[in-house]
């Protein structure tokens, strides 16, 4: 829970380095919690719901796939190769997959290495 609570601290924060676990994890309980509140907006017969969260952690989100990307030393403008149907979204999920760089970059240093001491 701690992964998903540090994304929503940094709310827009664009600059730094991500590991890949704090955006998997964030990305996981984003889902679930979707998921839930798609239930929840099916049960009490409204819309909003789900619509209010997707809105509320769409900074975050984007926050958190720019520093992932960071650590693969690329640049977050590369999030927009999502905007290619199915091909640049593949290729997007291979970057975020992908192992950071161990050490520092133009973009800070290696979150493995900071988060170790």
């Amino acid at each position: 829970m701690n992964w998903y609570v540090d994304v929503l601290k940094k709310y827009a924060v664009f600059s730094g380095r991500a590991r890949r676990q704090e955006y998997w994890m964030f990305t996981l309980f984003s889902v679930v919690i979707s998921i839930v509140l798609v239930i929840l907006d099916k049960v009490l017969g409204t819309s909003f719901l789900q619509l209010i969260y997707a809105v509320g952690v769409l900074l975050p989100s984007l926050g958190v796939a720019v520093r992932r990307l960071h650590d693969t030393d690329r640049s977050g403008w590369w999030i927009l190769i999502a905007l290619i149907p199915l091909v640049g979204t593949i290729i997007l999920i291979v970057f975020l997959a992908t192992e950071g760089k161990r050490h520092d970059n133009s973009y800070g240093p290696d979150p493995k290495a900071v988060a170790a001491f």
